[in-house]
């Protein structure tokens, strides 16, 4: 059974350019289409030429986007005891090692971000199978195992977005809020898609960037001309 989308939806679709536009003329055409009652999410999502079932050609990482995103976010440190107070100072609600991984075994998640530092990993390890399905393992490839915790719980507490290809080669980014400026809109994307295109694969051949669309949390995607 089809689902039925609502009339601000539909109005919205009707608005939408059927071919490829601008970054400018997509971010124009989202801040002009009949808002809902909240300040939407604004996501871009590109369609890469990867081949994902070779690991050389997944793509993993983070990257702080020069306007932010709009959303702060609860990060955990796990660093020795030593650390702790130059953690918490820095932004993180929680910090430590062996205390902290028995609270989060208990079944204690309400954080966004967990940044370790190399030496606690042994610890941090016996949490994966809690941690890795929702996202939450600390990594080295996303930057959020680093002996740099300070400046590592700064960024992620601002937004800084950690990023993962999909099965089908897609990478999804929160590139900010429908609030912001259609310059600050237009800076994070450029940024993004400048990003991924620096990480773009050896392996990888032909055309990289297939396909790019933008869109809000109420509103339909809009096709970028992106070259």
């Amino acid at each position: 059974m089809s689902k039925t989308r609502g009339k601000r939806y539909q109005d919205a679709e009707k608005e939408r350019p059927s071919d490829p536009v601008s970054l400018a003329d997509a971010v124009k055409t989202l801040k002009s289409m009949k808002g809902a009652k909240f300040d939407q999410t604004v996501d871009l999502v590109m369609h890469l030429g990867i081949d994902t079932k070779h690991a050389d050609q997944n793509l993993r990482g983070s990257v702080a986007l020069p306007k932010g995103v709009g959303k702060t976010k609860r990060v955990v440190v796990f660093c020795q005891e030593a650390n702790v107070e130059k953690a918490k100072a820095a932004g993180a609600i929680e910090a430590g090692a062996g205390e902290l991984v028995k609270k989060i075994e208990g079944g204690w998640l309400d954080f966004d971000v967990a940044i370790a530092t190399p030496d606690v990993m042994g610890k941090v390890g016996k949490l994966g199978r809690l941690l890795g399905p929702k996202g939450l393992m600390p990594s080295p490839k996303s930057g959020t195992v680093t002996p740099d915790f300070e400046n590592a719980v700064k960024e992620y507490g601002a937004g800084k977005l950690e990023y993962r290809n999909d099965n089908g080669g897609n990478i999804h980014a929160v590139i900010g809020k429908l609030s912001f400026s259609e310059g600050d809109l237009i800076e994070n994307a450029e940024a993004f898609i400048g990003h991924i295109r620096h990480e773009k694969p050896a392996a990888s051949k032909g055309t990289f960037i297939k396909k790019v669309c933008v869109a809000a949390t109420m509103s339909p995607s809009i096709l970028l001309d992106v070259k």
